[in-house]
């Protein structure tokens, strides 16, 4: 069995650094976006139309959906958000058969429900959230506020869209987790005790 986990998170609770701190840890490959993005590109699709998943729906040209140039089986010349998901779950899919892996978004749990895998919800209070986004991103509290609040509407319009979930809700995770209690490491040590326990991590 491979060891998969999968991390949703709300914005500036350090749910990603959570991520890297635990494949550093088990030594276990950590996908972010531009992870996913980048094994995408090896298959043949352009990164940077991946990057624009989890944002707003629309569609794209299918002439910068391919890096390669190769147009593939979708000859309208537009690709929608719902076949960049369907593209962007079996890129995913790929991975997790593939050997051990942790997942940052992306909608991961949802679309490796069928395999055994450790889902993580990381939060943190709102207070706690934008003093770390005011540090980390040189921002004033009001403007990271206003980030904060408009990355989790967007985090969880898309989640709720693709998985008819609700995102950050207790009962579609196996683990939710206050990153402000523990600390990043803390937090990262915590889930890999609770993985071990529940028999999902090795």
């Amino acid at each position: 069995m491979h060891t998969i986990i999968t991390i949703g998170r709300s914005f500036g609770s350090g749910g990603g650094y959570v991520g890297q701190a635990i494949g550093k840890i088990l030594g276990i490959p950590f996908y972010d976006n531009q992870l996913i993005s980048e094994a995408a590109e090896k298959s043949g699709y352009s990164r940077s139309v991946f990057e624009q998943t989890e944002k707003k729906p629309g569609l794209f040209s299918l002439s910068s959906f391919f890096s390669s140039g190769r147009m593939g089986p979708m000859e309208s010349g537009y690709v929608t958000d719902d076949m960049l998901f369907k593209i962007q779950s079996e890129v995913i899919r790929g991975i997790a058969e593939k050997g051990d892996a942790i997942f940052i978004g992306r909608c991961a749990d949802y679309i490796l429900r069928d395999i055994p895998s450790l889902d993580v919800f990381i939060g943190a209070p709102e207070e706690y959230r934008i003093q770390r986004l005011v540090s980390l991103e040189n921002l004033d509290a009001s403007e990271a506020e206003k980030l904060m609040r408009r990355k989790d509407r967007t985090r969880e319009t898309y989640y709720n869209y693709y998985t008819f979930g609700n995102w950050g809700q207790a009962s579609n995770y196996n683990l939710c987790v206050d990153s402000s209690v523990l600390g990043i490491d803390g937090t990262a040590q915590l889930i890999i005790d609770f993985g071990r326990k529940a028999g999902l991590v090795k």
